[in-house]
């Protein structure tokens, strides 16, 4: 906001595009004396300025340079800044693809902060470097048309969310001997929340195996399974004791495929529950996806409904890579029809939920039914926003994502996961990276507030995202 900005002065800019001599102008007009004057092709500056909307340069050709004598910061949007000191510059051809529209496409406005206003606002994130993108793998993924879904017009019948799991589990174990489960209770009990129900009794105590309550060594000897050849799915009761675990799935489970020169594969599946919403108190209503992000050679994703959470446990089983599987306790006992015939969905692909012109709303898991219930409000309100589920965590799917940006030049992430270091912040980071020349807007992300989940009720649903706060935001990003 320009009125938390200290020692400032606003001033206008108009831009010439003169091409003479391989030379382009821009004419910035302020009470100051300096600024009353055509910038040449180099100058030093003591002042930083600032965009209200997060495209970073607007010069042509040939290379710009703006060297700054003491910090000033360009921001490029929320949580994101590049920070310049005297010895750093930076080239405006360097930051000027191909595909940028053109600037009378664009809206800018600027602040001209004096060199001493760097503390102005230190609860602005200060990164060095242009909007890092820290999903090193979120490649841009072509939709994959061998594992597109089936349509809803097909027969089918009814299942539950965990019934689905179930009985993808089951098609993968019918299919292929190798695949087993291992965790605690799955056997004859059929698992906390009855996923593995059933399966013991047709498959045996050596496919579906229970273990003592011992995370850290069960998922040790899936991952020890999957290494000799074995499709091991380990499941744990609730995703926050596979913190317990930690170790396993990050050094073993992430590396060994490296670590190993390529000798060992391991196709193994972890999964269970989480989430927020059942009054579990904070131990068991953890969003673990932060924390598994950082985890090289892991995939994560995330169902949504029956449908992908049947497609998804296929499809993970089946991938030789490590994929952990993220589902919401609140979502098990949600309803929908599945396809009598076999489909298996892409690991990599998110699904549009809704199509519309306005803005893009990136979303997964629970949070995609707040913010569908948004959505109704936002259309009775003549926005017409769309709606993706991104179900792959990581990596991205920049393909469906960028088209959706290039559509809207505007984006909303809903998530709730928590803010600081969450996925909505990675995702920012990619969207920035790849595509930020579209955005007519900075991104927003709403996320879960940075504390413990309560035990109550009304305060447990007060610390994540609600509806009405995605409405607000929509309106508030399509002014």
């Amino acid at each position: 906001s320009p009125n938390s900005l200290p020692h400032s002065t606003p001033f206008s800019i108009k831009s010439t595009n003169t091409h003479k001599n391989q030379k382009t102008f821009l004419n910035l007009s302020a009470p100051l004396p300096l600024l009353n004057k055509s910038i040449p092709k180099s100058y030093k500056l003591t002042f930083g300025f600032h965009f209200e909307f997060p495209h970073l340069l607007i010069f042509h050709n040939p290379p710009f340079f703006f060297n700054f004598k003491k910090m000033a910061s360009i921001f490029q949007g929320v949580g994101t800044a590049t920070t310049l000191s005297s010895s750093a510059s930076f080239d405006s051809n360097k930051f000027h693809p191909s595909s940028r529209r053109s600037l009378s496409e664009r809206k800018v406005s600027f602040l001209v902060v004096r060199s001493d206003a760097a503390k102005m606002n230190p609860g602005l994130n200060k990164i060095g470097g242009r909007a890092d993108q820290l999903v090193t793998n979120a490649v841009a993924t072509k939709p994959d048309t061998s594992a597109a879904s089936t349509a809803a017009s097909k027969s089918g019948h009814e299942l539950l969310l965990f019934e689905a799991l179930r009985e993808g589990l089951e098609e993968e174990m019918e299919r292929d001997s190798r695949v087993c489960i291992i965790g605690e209770d799955v056997g004859h009990y059929g698992g906390s929340y009855k996923v593995s129900k059933g399966l013991a009794p047709k498959y045996g105590d050596l496919r579906v195996l229970d273990t003592p309550i011992a995370e850290n060594a069960f998922t040790g000897m899936g991952i020890g399974a999957a290494m000799m050849g074995l499709r091991p799915i380990i499941e744990g009761m609730n995703m926050g004791f596979l913190l317990l675990a930690f170790n396993q799935i990050s050094n073993n489970c992430g590396m060994l495929h490296y670590t190993s020169g390529g000798q060992f594969k391991i196709p193994v599946v972890i999964r269970g529950p989480g989430g927020v919403g059942r009054q579990l108190g904070a131990e068991h209503s953890q969003r673990l996806e932060s924390y598994f992000q950082s985890i090289p050679g892991i995939q994560m994703v995330a169902c949504s409904t029956p449908y992908n959470a049947k497609g998804l446990m296929k499809a993970a089983i089946r991938s030789d890579n490590p994929v952990i599987l993220f589902e919401h306790v609140l979502l098990y006992n949600l309803k929908e029809t599945i396809p009598d015939e076999e489909y298996v969905l892409n690991l990599e692909e998110a699904e549009m939920v809704r199509p519309g012109e306005h803005v893009t709303i990136l979303t997964y898991s629970r949070m995609r039914y707040h913010v569908m219930q948004a959505a109704k409000t936002l259309v009775n309100k003549g926005y017409d926003p769309e709606v993706i589920d991104i179900r792959s965590l990581k990596p991205f799917d920049l393909h469906m994502i960028g088209n959706s940006v290039k559509k809207t030049h505007r984006v909303l992430i809903v998530e709730e996961c928590m803010r600081t270091g969450g996925i909505g912040a990675s995702l920012t980071a990619a969207i920035n990276e790849n595509f930020q020349d579209f955005l007519d807007a900075p991104i927003v992300c709403l996320s879960s507030q940075d504390v413990p989940t309560p035990y109550a009720g009304t305060l447990e649903e007060w610390t994540v995202v609600q509806p009405p706060q995605i409405v607000a935001a929509v309106e508030q990003l399509c002014r």
